[in-house]
């Protein structure tokens, strides 16, 4: 089977990672070339072809970067999009996180009488409209680019659910939700690499933690209230401020003495403050089923979400608080805080069940592949 995803992936393949949704788009091709699948990435940020050591061939895409800024999307973008896909002749494409430009690996798709692959990268794409306004396009700085590119998404991805062959989905929730729309989607939680996760090291657990980006979405300006709130707390907080919201507060934040701003960290500093915390918080408005969760279970440490639970996993499998939007029920939660005996066995064999990289993952994604593919 001849498999092929596009987009700016080739970095978490060598452990520079853009995104969460990077990273399981690696973690998914990895996987269905060690079950022998010839894997193909076609990406815009690569410059010459080359064959990772997992055995992935990556393409880059001509002209990607030719013509007028403004019109270039139309005039060489989108045609060598469609021409570096066709040109790989695949059984199965896979497309992830919201693009409007899936639609060409569709098209290419149909064109070759190949599968179409659609897996959820947020709660976002199961929502109605109004929730997406309300969670996503309100807190994001409106350009000519995001308004161009949101009205074609908005018209574009719910097509895509309702006409791709297999839809891939993060939890029960989302698959709920789509199941009410008449779409029929097959849940694959996202997966974890344990061996980047330190073993057998115990740290005493002394500040709480966030891991993320620091803007209005990300619902930093919670995260501040709820650190101004709690001055016999502290905190340590990684990520940079990605709006103007975000930056206001964490130039505020460099005056107390009960926070430490962290900024960018690698993946393994990252994962090495998270084990030596009390727990993780997420402020955030909507999310799919977010890394840092499964991260932090896999350390041993309770999740703290305002907003945020996937498929209803942290309240039915006893992994922290969800606040399910009240303030006050977060506040109290750190208040309250104490080193639950046998949580941190409890949350990692969640993790080893659900989603950790091993032989029964690499298969169960294998075999969801190969039966799309062999779908009539």
């Amino acid at each position: 089977m001849k498999v092929c995803f596009w987009g700016n992936i080739t970095g978490a393949l060598i452990g520079k990672t853009e995104g969460g949704g990077e990273l399981q788009i690696a973690f998914i091709a990895k996987a269905l070339a060690a079950s022998g699948n010839e894997v193909i990435i076609v990406d815009f940020e690569v410059n010459e072809d080359f064959i990772t050591t997992d055995g992935i061939k990556i393409k880059s895409i001509r002209n990607w970067n030719k013509g007028i800024r403004i019109l270039r999307t139309v005039t060489h973008r989108i045609p060598s999009l469609f021409k570096a896909l066709a040109e790989q002749n695949a059984d199965v494409y896979y497309c992830r996180i919201r693009d409007f430009r899936h639609i060409i690996a569709y098209r290419v798709a149909r064109k070759l009488n190949s599968k179409f692959v659609l897996h959820m990268a947020s709660d976002l794409d199961a929502m109605n409209l109004r929730s997406r306004l309300r969670s996503y396009y309100f807190y994001n700085r409106t350009t000519l680019w995001l308004f161009f590119s949101g009205i074609l998404l908005e018209i574009i991805q719910p097509w895509l659910l309702r006409h791709a062959d297999l839809v891939l989905v993060q939890h029960s929730g989302q698959k709920k939700i789509l199941v009410q729309k008449n779409i029929k989607p097959v849940v694959f939680y996202n997966m974890i690499d344990l061996s980047k996760i330190p073993a057998g090291k115990s740290y005493p657990h002394s500040d709480f933690v966030y891991v993320g980006w620091l803007d209005r979405r990300k619902g930093f300006p919670e995260l501040f209230k709820l650190i101004e709130l709690s001055p016999t707390h502290t905190f340590k907080i990684i990520g940079p401020p990605r709006d103007e919201i975000g930056l206001h507060y964490y130039e505020k934040l460099k005056s107390f003495r009960n926070v430490k701003l962290l900024g960018i960290c690698s993946h393994s500093k990252t994962i090495d403050e998270i084990s030596k915390s009390k727990a993780l918080i997420s402020t955030s408005r909507m999310e799919g089923f977010p890394n840092v969760f499964i991260e932090a279970w896999a350390c041993g440490i309770p999740v703290y979400s305002l907003n945020v639970d996937p498929g209803n996993i942290i309240e039915k499998e006893g992994l922290g608080v969800f606040a399910n939007g009240n303030f006050d029920i977060l506040k109290t939660a750190l208040d309250e805080h104490f080193d639950q005996p046998g949580f941190a066995m409890k949350a990692k064999k969640y993790v080893e069940k659900y989603h950790a990289i091993n032989k029964s993952k690499v298969e169960e994604i294998n075999s969801i592949f190969k039966e799309v593919y062999d779908r009539k």
